[in-house]
């Protein structure tokens, strides 16, 4: 009886010769027995199964270009398993839980524990490389040449669903302004221009899978609900990302629909902010089969109210910036044969803001003496059609969008001794992006990556100002960009270690725009300046990568990246802003993997260039206009590290260090600084200021000189299927300053943020605590609330010490 049990489970073992070059592989879902014979059919690899429930549980497709122990680690991953290598072109795939629908979120463990999941995305498996997909052609971490971080989605809804917050606590190099969720501008690595949602592109591109989430819109701060990933790429990114990825990229990676699976899971939690009202959130994700195995619907939805903390006595009213988010995101995969597969995805968030969440500096804590309701409603949605498949040993992705984004934000311009006034601003943007292209990723001599993109965006800025129940249309501006594109990178094995890639971006811009309220005798007199011109540029990107010990790499790149002008409102009618061109040397080293192993390093140095710097300013009538303020130069030092404590504790840690200078002032500039001294004409130079006024407009706005964080992450098991996670980080955000000129020189930062979640449960079930800012410390990470107010400094407090206690479910 024993002898036939045994002879029921079955081995799975197929040999072939060993080779380790990449090759086209085409499983189809179903069994991981089954998937691994036509695995080790097509890569040549032995692949040994003997576990009988391990062998029947259900794979979906793996279609890719990667070598054997890529795709050995792709099926591994979708079969919860752990490969073991146990040859040079051998595995043996060994279970890591009984099978369950969905991850619960927890924190990325100090110590290796079961990790299961529903996506066949590329990630690594146990031993295996990490593939970096931001490359666009699947490189492996230990090739790319480049400071990339990488956040797990679990880690991302430990404790809670949450936005971008939650990326800039864990990576040091991005920061953001804090309008408002919905209304945020992001920053990488001290490439920061403006305070306000105005007509420049932003300095950092945010991506979900293959799209740009907007073109010169703010960020939307979606939920990070149900992501494989995130990854964020510092530096430029021209070549491969084009206009608007100065500092880098931020891309959310999805997890994807799974054929023949019925799971869900959930969440719920509330909370309670000291000094401030309650708030409660809520979260579903489901995966659903359409068609049997042909399809798959997978969908997220989340609810959130966060509670207000600032009162306005001057109103009667407590507690006045409730924040409420609702959002979505759902997707379906067919797969149409022969290894092609069409997604639709849809996307959609509602962020309603009751009041803005600013404080005067000089008066009562979380309290300010404003007399109107500010506040903002942002809106967004997109679609995708996204079709992947294969033509021979080539791979094809072409991904399509169209998406909507609407902001309408209102600002106090009340004047000192007069009734109330009220200022709105509605930014309208609308997009159409396609981007195609064909890759072959890294074999064992030659990679390579060709496309095409086109860009059409349409922003529509309109203002009205006066009383609050009499407002009047003041002058507006709408930008059109029209970007077509074509890309290719390459990249050689120059030896086993060393690989050299050369690539580059031709972009023609069309650039076109009207005023908007506009009297008719100033349009005629500017009709030159909003003429549709034309702009050429190409974009050069180089790079070296050598593993010089095992496990480690050095590396040394170049790249560049521009924004396109466009009109800004300047008074009753319009000015012309030039292009920013920015162009980068980095140098750096790697050793192991983020939040991996028992000790991970990694650290560059980058020095950029940037020509006619794109930034904000208050123009003569009081309101926030856009110029080119000059050429400047950033150095910046980043390190991160990590460390494997015991086998159930990890600390890790990193900072990022920038040196800003603006060295070649524009006209602009030294306007401002005439302000500064009083005088009607400033006709020195730079080095004829003060110091102190030197300081207030010569430093890049809004990024910190020093930045840091450190965390940790503990579990522990604790019997009858109990596990204990506790997860804990503090970052300090230096000095930077608000903005150029007299009005927006004020000092920002220099505050410690802190935070701490447990979590105790099984995988399916769980209950969590969490805690933010520990020490209810008030800081100012933002010195703006609104433009218009004269003779009252404002501050943005941290959100004050707040409490949430929540469940977690899968189903």
């Amino acid at each position: 009886m024993r002898s036939a049990w045994w002879i029921g489970i079955a081995a799975i073992s197929l040999s072939a010769p060993a080779y380790a070059q990449s090759v086209s592989v085409d499983v189809p879902a179903g069994r991981a027995g089954d998937a691994a014979i036509a695995l080790a059919h097509q890569t040549g690899a032995s692949i040994v199964i003997t576990d009988r429930a391990l062998a029947d549980r259900r794979v979906p497709a793996i279609r890719t270009h990667a070598s054997p122990s890529q795709a050995v680690a792709l099926l591994a991953r979708a079969a919860r398993a752990r490969a073991v290598a146990t040859g040079s072109n051998s595995w043996r795939l060994v279970a890591l839980a009984p099978p369950r629908p969905f991850v619960q979120p927890r924190a990325r463990s100090a110590a290796p524990r079961p990790d299961p999941s529903l996506s066949a995305a590329p990630l690594a498996a146990q031993g295996e490389d990490i593939v970096v997909t931001a490359s666009k052609r699947d490189t492996a971490l230990s090739e790319f040449a480049g400071q990339v971080s990488m956040v797990d989605g679990e880690e991302l809804m430990f404790g809670g669903v949450g936005g971008t917050d939650k990326i800039i606590q864990r990576v040091p190099t991005v920061s953001s302004t804090y309008l408002g969720s919905g209304r945020n501008k992001l920053f990488i690595r001290g490439i920061a221009d403006s305070s306000f949602t105005g007509p420049t592109q932003s300095t950092v591109g945010q991506y979900i899978g293959d799209l740009r989430l907007s073109y010169n819109a703010p960020d939307p701060d979606l939920r990070l609900s149900d992501l494989a990933r995130v990854e964020v790429l510092e530096g430029p990114q021209g070549t491969l990302y084009g206009a608007g990825s100065l500092g880098g990229i931020v891309r959310l990676v999805p997890n994807e629909p799974v054929s023949e699976l019925v799971a869900a899971s959930g969440m719920i939690g509330g909370s309670a902010t000291q000094h401030g009202a309650a708030g409660g959130d809520a979260s579903l994700t489901a995966n659903l089969p359409l068609l049997g195995d042909r399809a798959a619907l997978r969908f997220t939805v989340n609810a959130e109210t966060q509670g207000g903390y600032i009162d306005k006595p001057a109103l009667g009213r407590e507690d006045v910036n409730r924040t409420e988010v609702l959002s979505g995101r759902a997707a379906a995969r067919f797969e149409v044969g022969a290894g092609w597969t069409v997604d639709l995805i849809g996307i959609a968030q509602q962020t309603d803001g009751a009041d803005s969440q600013y404080a005067d500096r000089d008066g009562p804590p979380l309290t300010r003496a404003s007399t109107v309701t500010e506040g903002y409603e942002a809106s967004y949605r997109q679609g995708q059609l996204v079709v992947t498949g294969q033509l021979g040993e080539v791979l094809f992705k072409s991904s399509t969008g169209v998406t909507g984004q609407n902001l309408e934000e209102r600002y106090d311009a009340t004047l000192p001794a007069l009734p109330p006034r009220l200022f709105v601003q509605q930014n309208d943007t609308d997009m159409v992006a396609n981007e195609t292209r064909i890759w072959q990723p890294l074999s064992d001599r030659f990679g390579w990556l060709a496309g095409v993109s086109f860009t059409h965006n349409r922003t529509r800025l309109t203002r009205t100002l006066g009383p609050p129940d009499a407002l009047n249309s003041v002058t507006g501006v709408t930008n059109v960009v029209d970007e077509t594109t074509a890309f290719a990178e390459g990249t050689l094995r120059v030896s086993g270690g060393v690989t050299a890639t050369a690539g580059g971006r031709y972009t023609r811009t069309r650039l076109s725009g009207e005023g908007e309220d506009v009297a008719p005798l100033f349009a005629a007199a500017g009709r030159e300046v909003t003429m549709s011109r034309v702009e050429d540029v190409f974009l050069p990107s180089a790079s070296l990568a050598a593993s010089v010990l095992p496990d480690t790499t050095v590396f040394v790149r170049y790249q560049e990246g521009l924004r396109p002008g466009g009109l800004a409102i300047a008074g009753n009618f319009l000015n012309r802003f030039s292009n920013d061109h920015i162009a980068t040397f980095e140098l750096g080293a790697r050793r192991g993997r983020s939040r991996h192993g028992a000790l991970d390093l990694a650290a560059s140095v980058s020095y950029t260039r940037w020509n006619d710097i794109q930034a904000d300013f208050i123009d003569s009538a009081g309101f926030p206009s856009t110029a080119n303020i000059g050429d400047g130069r950033i150095w910046t030092v980043t390190a991160s590290a990590g460390v494997r404590v015991t086998p159930n504790l990890r600390i890790d840690g990193g900072f990022t260090y920038n040196d800003s200078r603006i060295e070649q002032p524009s006209p602009i500039l030294l306007q401002n600084a005439a302000v500064f001294l009083g005088v009607p004409v400033f006709t020195g130079g730079f080095a004829d200021l003060p110091r102190a006024v030197l300081d207030r407009i010569t430093q890049v706005p809004n990024v910190a000189d020093l930045s840091g964080r450190i965390g940790f992450d503990y579990w522990r098991p604790l019997g009858r299927g109990l596990e204990l996670t506790v997860q804990g980080w503090a970052t300090y955000i230096g000095s930077s300053r608000l903005g150029i000129g007299p009005e927006l020189g004020e000092e920002q930062g220099d505050y410690v943020d802190t935070g701490l979640t447990v979590r105790i449960g099984r995988q399916a079930l769980g209950l969590t605590l969490g805690l933010t800012n520990l020490t209810d410390e008030e800081g100012n990470r933002f010195a703006l609330g609104t433009p218009f107010t004269i003779g009252r400094s404002q501050v943005t407090p941290l959100r004050p010490r707040t409490i949430r206690i929540g469940i977690d479910a899968a189903f």
